[in-house]
């Protein structure tokens, strides 16, 4: 199967926050990144122009030092998430969801890469070109 069309980098990243509010201050109040939408009171999505940083309130007893949830590749057009999605099937990828649509108008879907890490390929409206 042919490889699909590039990706438009990597630019999202999801961060689980045990400091959630001190975490979303750093970001937006020193960093200078702008809330772009709040789901709800337990994750919020920032951005600073050309990029997406998902912060994911994390309990309490969270344990580790590892506190990334997700990367996410930009995906330019809703139609290739799925053309990214069978194509990485084809070469049995695992899959931790298969494509949906989100409230934002993003569509995305969730795999596995080979140490196990989340990845996620993302047609984010204001992000794509």
């Amino acid at each position: 199967m042919k490889r699909p069309e590039p990706t438009a980098g990597m630019r999202h990243v999801a961060l689980y926050a045990v400091n959630f509010e001190a975490s979303e201050r750093f970001y937006v109040d020193l960093i200078g990144m702008n809330v772009e939408w709040r789901p709800d009171q337990d994750n919020v999505y920032l951005t600073g122009g050309n990029d997406n940083l998902a912060l994911h309130r994390a309990n309490k007893a969270f344990s580790g030092d590892q506190r990334l949830d997700h990367i996410g590749f930009i995906i330019n057009n809703p139609e290739q998430v799925n053309v990214w999605y069978n194509f990485l099937c084809s070469h049995k990828v695992k899959m931790k969801s298969e494509p949906r649509d989100h409230r934002d108008g993003a569509r995305s879907f969730y795999c596995v890469d080979p140490d196990g890490n989340t990845v996620q390929f993302i047609y984010h409206p204001p992000l794509a070109k």
